[in-house]
């Protein structure tokens, strides 16, 4: 399972969020997404865990306190499955 994380404290790592879910059960992998220019956080990250700790983890820790920070925590959605396809486009006049 591919578990969002967000509203991070900005200073937050990703040794930080293993730690944190770690207690629900094995984390597969642990990151924060930075920007690309002046690489710091922006925020957010991603947690990989199986299906079951996934979900215990999801119902603890979204509401909670982490750094300092009210976080939000649930399944992550992908956003290519969410965008719709190039659609057909009607033939110009």
């Amino acid at each position: 399972m591919n578990i969002f994380v967000s509203s991070l404290n900005f200073r937050a790592r990703r040794e930080d969020l293993e730690k944190l879910f770690a207690p629900y059960g094995e984390v597969y992998a642990a990151r924060i997404i930075t920007d690309k220019v002046r690489h710091r956080s922006k925020g957010y990250g991603f947690v990989e865990m199986d299906d079951e700790a996934g979900q215990k983890a999801i119902e603890a820790l979204n509401g909670s306190e982490h750094m300092g920070r009210t976080i939000s925590v649930a399944v992550a959605t992908s956003a290519k499955t969410e965008r719709p396809t190039n659609a057909p486009t009607a033939p110009a006049e």
